[in-house]
């Protein structure tokens, strides 16, 4: 066949089909312009997932009649002044958006300037362009997408669910609004309006909290570090919740660069890292960066639908991340999550199956008390106590002068320490003073305004894991020789690879040399890692570093080590502990950095305010 020039129809939808993969891509494109055209305000409205419709409203600077067809031409932009690929500061830059959209489906573009008196619209189907003609309508631009992928209906056959499709426009508009907390947005699918966020004000920093609350949710809010730090011209802010809220799944994780959604394994790679020693690999932390850095230094120019991005120095921006989120995290010193205590609450609320009634009588079904502040539970009037009563009664709930036999088969649930009345000034520290042991597990102790609940194995597994990171940096990694080298072969270019990383490998106690081509040749090994495959673990680190830049699969190795070694050497469950062992305890915590989670992510102690409780039992 000879070659030919394909049709400008064609050409269009070959473009479309890398730039709009979905509904979502197409609001993705639209809402881009609406921001970089300096928009306030911008609402969408869907209808079936976006397949029928898209509108797009904003009030931005508009368009005029001839901007209006320059607008629809492939590779026509107002975003590149001087015609520099490395100097873009805008969202949208190859101008493709409107024609690749317009000729898929049918488009209307009405748009008004703001110093002019009258509006101007231009429709376009199936990449057939109409005339420029006059209309109304307030200043901004409103854009109809009607009918996706009608002149393509291949394309239709691989569109999801309607549900599917509008939780993907959804997500898509979240992300968005969190880098423009100035700007308000809103979501109508048609029966209901799915996102309304006013624009915040105040603060960056502020506002910015304030939208992702909005859209991760209170407990985030509460939850979240502040991040900020600066390296190498780059500047990273933004939010990162506590070790204790997370997820199964990174879908609660978002990045940002000079304000575009993107994804990046570097930097998916980095808030990995930064998390290594808190959470297990199944858990993902909750959080949202922003990453500013001259244009210059980073490309934006690498997928149609720019969301991915290439960094001139990845090495940089990754302890950028890891340094900043490592920082927060030690800031945070033995901080849980406030979503411990709630879920505790939550548990403990009145709700069995078969309670005692205010009269002491049994009765089916939950005691729920309202939560607003002026309830008073109305009790059943009793009639009033027989002599001698309250004399039995103050016998019976009199504390035991000796230990319960064990023979008698009741043996003390709780066991509480002669010398707790010694640590009154004790209620002032942050974790208070020690006062019961529950089951030989749980330490109890009274602050100032609650009681705290600590599990002592999870506490001191972590106190005995920081310890061993602190003798490791300060001693350095132990290494054992090996009678014979083990020779590993590889690629040329991954044993280059690793040769060239071979100083830093040494650091961590992994000593490797050339042995020829393709191939390296390892002389000791971690002693921490006792025997192990050296074949598997260089591969494993060998793809690591192909995916990642740096030796993160042996730090991990190293970390789980630790944190196995930590697991056996500390307090175990069941183990009895006097009152002063257990105000050790409480004040090591306290002293610890990390201390509110264990190894895997789990919380160490819960707090519960006097407030809570005296809710509990109708008080408040």
């Amino acid at each position: 066949m000879a070659i030919r020039r394909l049709p400008e129809t064609i050409v269009n939808r070959i473009a479309a089909g890398e730039v709009v993969e979905r509904p979502a891509s197409a609001v993705k494109e639209l809402v881009e312009n609406s921001l970089d055209a300096g928009a306030h305000r911008v609402d969408v409205a869907i209808r079936e997932g976006g397949r029928s419709l898209i509108a797009i409203t904003d009030d931005g600077c508009g368009m005029g009649p001839d901007e209006l067809m320059l607008a629809i031409e492939r590779h026509a932009t107002s975003k590149l002044p001087d015609e520099d690929l490395f100097n873009i500061a805008t969202l949208g830059f190859r101008g493709e958006a409107l024609p690749s959209i317009g000729s898929v489906s049918r488009m209307s573009i009405t748009s008004r300037p703001a110093g002019d008196e009258n509006a101007w619209t231009l429709a376009i189907e199936g990449g057939k362009v109409g005339s420029v003609a006059p209309s109304s309508g307030p200043p901004g631009t409103r854009i109809e997408v009607r009918d996706l992928f009608y002149a393509t209906p291949a394309r239709l056959k691989f569109l999801r669910s309607e549900r599917a499709e509008t939780s993907a426009v959804i997500e898509v508009l979240n992300r968005l609004a969190m880098a423009h907390p100035d700007v308000s947005f809103s979501l109508h699918d048609g029966n209901r309006e799915r996102i309304r966020l006013r624009a915040e004000q105040g603060e960056l920093l502020d506002a910015r909290l304030a939208r992702l609350g909005g859209i991760m949710g209170r407990e985030f809010m509460e939850n979240a570090l502040p991040i900020s730090a600066e390296r190498d011209g780059a500047t990273l802010t933004g939010f990162a919740g506590l070790p204790t809220l997370n997820r199964g799944t990174a879908s609660m994780q978002f990045l940002f660069v000079n304000g575009r959604p993107v994804k990046d394994k570097q930097l998916t790679g980095a808030v990995r890292a930064a998390y290594a020693d808190f959470l297990a690999r199944d858990r993902h932390p909750l959080l949202a960066l922003f990453l500013e850095m001259e244009p210059r230094i980073v490309d934006v120019n690498v997928h149609p639908a720019k969301s991915e991005v290439r960094f001139r120095d990845p090495g940089s921006v990754r302890g950028l991340v890891v340094g900043a989120l490592k920082h927060a995290l030690a800031e945070a010193g033995h901080r849980a999550s406030t979503t411990v205590s709630a879920a505790a609450l939550g548990s403990i609320r009145p709700q069995g199956a078969h309670q005692l009634s205010f009269t002491g009588r049994a009765h089916s079904g939950a005691v729920r008390m309202p939560s607003g502040s002026g309830y008073a539970p109305s009790y059943a009037p009793v009639a009033p106590p027989a002599p001698g009563m309250a004399e039995a009664a103050n016998a019976f709930y009199a504390p035991v002068s000796e230990p319960v036999s064990s023979e008698s088969g009741f043996a003390p649930a709780a066991r509480s320490d002669d010398h707790a009345a010694d640590a009154v000034g004790l209620i002032d520290h942050p974790l208070g003073a020690a006062r019961a042991q529950l089951h030989e597990t749980y330490v109890v102790a009274q602050t100032s305004d609650g009681i705290v609940i600590v599990d002592q194995h999870a506490a001191h597994e972590r106190l005995v894991y920081e310890k061993m990171k602190q003798a490791l940096g300060e001693r350095g990694v132990p290494r054992q020789g090996l009678l014979i080298p083990e020779i590993v072969e590889l690629d040329d270019e991954v044993a280059a690879k690793l040769l060239s990383r071979a100083e830093e490998l040494a650091e961590l106690g992994l000593v490797l040399e050339g042995f020829g081509p393709g191939a390296v040749a390892v002389r000791e090994t971690p002693s921490l890692l006792g025997e192990l495959d050296v074949q598997g673990l260089v591969r494993d680190l060998a793809d690591e570093l192909a995916d990642l830049g740096d030796a993160f699969t042996l730090k991990e190795k190293l970390e789980e080590v630790c944190g196995t070694m930590a697991c056996h050497g500390s307090v175990r469950s069941g183990r009895r502990l006097n009152t002063e062992e257990m105000n050790a305890l409480l004040r090591q915590m306290e002293a610890t950095p990390h201390s509110g989670q264990c190894n895997h992510g789990r919380p160490t102690y819960v707090e519960l305010k006097l407030a809570d409780i005296e809710r509990l039992f109708g008080r408040r």
